[in-house]
């Protein structure tokens, strides 16, 4: 089993993990080829020009095990040095205020994903919590085009309905919810309906599945067996072409992080209460992803299916939208 896991290009679509060389060291210990790493949330500009700074030190502090991702070429070169790619990626647009033309620049600096809305109302669009989700806005239509002339991947996993919606047929390349669970097994806002997940990869898109507890059936209780239950489900609705991982781990996050990203642009009022987040045992720390794999195959999962879910269909989306 664990041969198969150090064979898989493993690409984990979103860890909002607290960084430090401990984390980095277990996503190495995982076999993790590239994720998508959370560098902004709430923050605007300024704040977040501050986290990349800080992101590019540890580039060159931890170069023994860490390769900044711009390209599929970077990917193909971490699983050959045995380096972890990140991919430095957004879960909201603040960071650009209202300024399109930033965009390239960040991407310069190797923000490859970036999600429009973080739970509540921006200048794109509306987030899974608001209220009144009233859609994509025109500035965010500019901000797609922008995303797409670039080659940003476009995120929409905290969009609410209609702005997501909106952003699929609006956008010339193909979009994701990097880190999502299926509303038909807990109805959560943060969930999406097989509708939207389906429709999602009708237009060429991605669904990556999350672990996160809160979204999961059975919450802090649930098993490994139960997030493959909802990647099993999400192949089943979305095609096993379309499905990937995004666990959404908070690794030695504390109490504080949760506070502060489940209120409206950090401070204001609680948007959800998520309970006790307690990850699935055997699955509760990024050094333990070959377990996940493991899961797989003893449910007789054949290979081909697992590499596609495991990163080879996170590369092709990627490849689609940042091209080579």
């Amino acid at each position: 089993m664990a041969s198969l896991h150090q064979d898989l290009i493993v690409i984990d679509g979103l860890i909002v993990s607290n960084w430090s060389r401990a984390v980095f060291e277990d996503m190495h210990r995982g076999g993790i080829t590239a994720a998508n790493c959370t560098c902004s949330v709430w923050e605007g500009f300024r704040a977040t020009m501050e986290n990349l700074a800080r992101w590019h030190q540890w580039f060159r502090e931890f170069d023994d095990i860490l390769l900044p991702v711009h390209t599929i070429a970077d990917i193909e070169v971490a699983k050959q040095t045995g380096k972890v790619g990140i991919v430095l990626g957004w879960q909201n647009l603040t960071g650009i205020e209202d300024r399109i033309e930033f965009l390239g620049l960040f991407k310069a600096l190797g923000v490859g994903i970036v999600q429009l809305a973080y739970n509540t109302q921006n200048l794109v669009g509306s987030g899974c919590y608001e209220t009144r989700d009233g859609g994509l806005s025109d500035f965010g239509r500019d901000v797609i085009d922008e995303m797409n002339r670039v080659g940003m991947l476009v995120d929409l996993s905290h969009v609410g309905s209609r702005t997501s919606d909106d952003a699929i047929r609006h956008s010339t390349k193909p979009v994701c919810y990097s880190h999502t669970c299926p509303r038909t097994l807990r109805d959560h806002p943060r969930n999406k309906t097989d509708a939207e997940m389906r429709f999602i990869a009708e237009k060429g898109g991605f669904v990556g599945v999350t672990m996160f507890p809160p979204f999961l059936p059975k919450g802090a209780d649930s098993t490994l067996d139960d997030y493959l239950d909802a990647i099993a489900h999400t192949i089943d609705v979305a095609g096993e072409d379309h499905v990937g991982i995004g666990t959404d781990m908070t690794q030695d996050q504390g109490p504080d992080f949760i506070d502060w990203i489940t209120r409206d642009k950090g401070l204001g009022r609680r948007l959800t209460e998520f309970g006790e987040i307690k990850n699935p045992p055997g699955f509760q720390r990024l050094g333990e992803f070959p377990n996940l794999t493991a899961a797989m195959e003893a449910r007789g999962w054949p290979e081909p299916r697992i590499r596609k879910v495991m990163g080879e269909n996170w590369k092709r989306l990627l490849a689609d939208v940042w091209g080579g």
